[in-house]
């Protein structure tokens, strides 16, 4: 699953982030979101949130492995 529709992301849920010093190069981030900070239903770069440790970043995998 992608990050992209506000919908489909749960607060407590697992997630793979890009924050944003890391767009260049898509190194991800994992943990749990906390806060869900993007208030339309979608958008083309992923649904912005902040993680249970205090990570801000893009959702780019929704549960990933």
């Amino acid at each position: 699953m992608d990050g992209t529709k506000r919908s489909s992301i749960a607060i407590g849920a697992k997630v793979a982030i890009v924050e944003k010093h890391n767009q260049r190069t898509g190194e991800l981030t994992y943990g749990e979101v906390k806060d869900i900070l993007t208030n339309k239903s979608s958008h083309p770069h992923g649904i912005k949130v902040r993680l249970s440790n205090g990570k801000v970043g893009r959702v780019k995998q929704i549960n990933p492995q």
